[in-house]
Formats: structure tokens, sequence, C-alpha cells
């Protein structure tokens, strides 16, 4: 065999080896993740049912119910968006490894219901592209939030595609987003993703506000 046609066989193997690790990153793997995702699900919600969330008769009846700081890198609430279909648990956390267990709460933020912005993150295209149709919500739509004590349903005020920030505006996190020394009076809730499905320094961000709460 020439030189030529070694060195183009070389080259179709890596070439199939290329291919293959992308489909497996973008089909394979993602099939997985959303398996492992769903018996997340399963396993927060059958061991809330076993151990229900016991009522403070003490706690203020107008306060929205508690919500227990969660372990980091570890699933502790449900989000469900009905819009996008979506079903998946939130990961305390926003690095690496936690996007690949789940959605992300940046645990700088507020708590599920809490006055404050309650911010997530997700993957667009891979970890089981949770979010890859957010920048397709709209203003109404609904993201669902349960947590062992309650479910909490806000209302996106501003679309995803509507706002792209780099990542390094941190504004988007603030307990009012974009009015830094203001205290929060309402539970607000702050969803982030890749805009592009390709690696880039921008973010899509979407916001919105808690319209309903639903104790257990």
């Amino acid at each position: 065999m020439s030189p030529l046609a070694v060195l183009g066989a070389v080259v179709l193997v890596v070439l199939l080896i290329a291919g293959g690790w992308a489909a497996w990153q973008f089909w394979g793997a993602n099939l997985v993740a959303a398996d492992d995702a769903a018996e997340s699900v399963v396993s927060l919600r059958d061991g809330w049912s076993a151990s229900p969330a016991v009522p403070d008769p003490d706690a203020d009846p107008e306060a929205p119910p508690a919500v227990s700081q969660p372990a980091m890198g570890e699933p502790a609430w449900v989000l469900r968006i009905p819009r996008l279909n979506l079903e998946w648990p939130i990961v305390a956390g926003v690095d690496e490894a936690d996007l690949r267990n789940g959605v992300g709460w940046y645990p700088s933020t507020a708590l599920p219901g809490q006055a404050g912005n309650f911010a997530l993150a997700g993957r667009r295209t891979t970890e089981g592209a949770p979010f890859r149709d957010l920048l397709t919500l709209g203003e109404g739509d609904e993201v669902i939030v349960e947590t062992r004590a309650a479910v909490f349903t806000y209302t996106i005020t501003a679309a995803p595609a509507a706002l792209t920030v780099a990542r390094s505006e941190s504004w988007v996190l603030d307990p009012v987003p974009g009015h830094t020394d203001v205290v929060p009076t309402r539970a607000l809730i702050t969803l982030t993703t890749e805009e592009d499905l390709a690696p880039s320094d921008d973010i899509s961000v979407g916001f919105g506000t808690l319209t309903m709460t639903e104790t257990k």
C-alpha cells in the first residue's frame, strides 16, 4: 500500500472516531443523562412521600413555606416547565459536575419560593440538554418548582431569547436583578443557559415572578 493510501486510511479512521465521539456526546450521552434525571426525580418524590414536611405550628401563616438548605452537589428539588414538556432534577451548585446531574441552582441566590432571586442554570447541548429549548419560552409560560414542603409556580415575565449577557455579568443573579442595593420583597426566578449551541462567553437569561404557591 502506498504512503498516500496509508495516510488516507489513517485520516478516515480518525474522522470515524471523531464522528462517533461527537454522536455519543450529543445523542448517546444525552439519553443516558435523561434516564438518570428521570430516576432522580422518582427518588426525590419517593423520599418526600416517605418523609413529608412537618408544618411549623409557630410559623407565620403569611410567610412562604420554609425550604431547607440543600446539600451541595445533590438533587434537591424538581423543575417542571410544561411548555417544554420538561421534568428535571435541580441540583445544588452550578459546577461542571453539578450540571452533569441536573439543572443547577446558584447557591448564592434565594431558595425556592422565598423573597429574592431563585436562579438556575442548565445545558442546551450536553448533559441531557435540559434547557435545549429554553429560548422558545415566552412571557406567560409557567416554570414550576417542586420541593418537599410546597410547589411554587413562577410565570415568565422576560423571555430568555430577549436578553443575552456575558457570563461575567453577575447582576442577573442579584436579589433584584439589575438593582444591587434594593431589598427584595417578591420571589423571582432567573433561568440561564448558553446563547449558542457552540461554546461561547455569552448566556441567555430569562426572568419570572412567583404567581402561585401550593403547600403539600
